[in-house]
């Protein structure tokens, strides 16, 4: 198990690497700068601009700098917000992103497991039928639907929840309903289909020979290997809660860190998309390598040689 560690954490910096790599050569591939406009620029200020940000080195130059910054962990200026920090930016909007995702992603694990799991007990009865319906109905709902629905009922219907902004535990309902939504059905459908497999698991038939009962059954047996779906979904998924949900931190203003990025793809400002970026894919490959150590614990028959 140290071992499979060990190596797991060395692929990370290589893999984190390689992703900035290809999202430098996208961004310089495309067309245009962040200092591009529908008028032209006199030639001696753009001169004058390149040289300032070293875009009039070669790109080997450019590109040996950038990975430079980002190995030593500084990400440089933005571009846009002069003399900020890309470490600053991320550091002041990654908060508002955590907040909501973790909230979001523990409201929908608690609602899908107990969703999934009374499902899989009652199969093929009326509660099997009608939550695996609502699951479905949470996953065609996308959350630039639902979000401004939740807002026409609760805010401008019923007057209870602020529609929008940060500020106090009432303003994260809706976000956070709205962002779990989602996950929660993923989860219930998951859980469900896990935990009728190990149901029918011939170790569940010899607990029942033995005379445990079934919550004995559930909670100490079926309930550990049924889990391995749900935790296999949990690593990406809440690395892209805590990057950040774009459509949920736009319906409801949120200075997130989903925003903030969208943003610094608009204005070509590289430094800090390369930024958001490296971060995202170091924090999903984390969690993925939190989710194949959580295997070991949850099924006694995987084993990392």
């Amino acid at each position: 198990m140290v071992r499979f560690i060990i190596k797991r954490i060395l692929l990370i910096i290589p893999m984190a690497l390689l992703v900035v790599t290809l999202t430098w050569g996208l961004i310089r591939m495309a067309p245009g700068t962040f200092y591009s406009s529908e008028k032209k620029l006199p030639a001696a200020i753009e001169k004058n601009i390149r040289e300032r940000y070293g875009l009039d080195k070669p790109w080997y130059a450019q590109y040996g700098l950038m990975m430079g910054n980002v190995i030593s962990g500084d990400l440089g200026i933005s571009l846009k917000y002069e003399g900020q920090a890309v470490n600053e930016i991320i550091g002041r909007h990654l908060p508002y992103s955590a907040i909501i995702g973790i909230a979001a992603y523990l409201l929908a694990l608690a609602v899908g497991l107990a969703a999934g799991t009374l499902a899989a007990l009652r199969q093929n009865s009326f509660f099997d039928y009608a939550s695996m319906s609502v699951a479905l109905l949470g996953l065609s709902i996308p959350a630039f639907v639902l979000g401004p629905l939740l807002v026409l009922l609760f805010s401008f219907t019923l007057y209870l929840l602020p529609p929008a902004r940060w500020g106090g535990v009432s303003a994260l309902v809706l976000p956070v309903v709205t962002l779990a939504a989602v996950y929660a059905a993923y989860i219930a459908r998951l859980t469900r289909a896990g935990m009728l497999e190990v149901l029918r698991s011939d170790y569940i038939r010899t607990a029942r020979a033995k005379g445990l009962s079934e919550r004995t059954i559930l909670f100490r047996h079926a309930l550990r290997g049924g889990l391995i779906p749900v935790v296999s979904f949990t690593g990406p998924a809440l690395a892209g809660l805590l990057a950040g949900t774009v459509v949920v931190e736009k319906v409801f203003a949120i200075p997130g860190l989903g925003n903030i990025f969208i943003q610094s793809i608009f204005n070509r400002d590289e430094p800090l998309t390369l930024g958001i970026v490296a971060f995202i894919s170091i924090l999903i490959m984390v969690f993925n390598l939190a989710v194949d150590i959580a295997y070991g614990f949850l099924d006694p028959r995987i084993r990392y040689e």
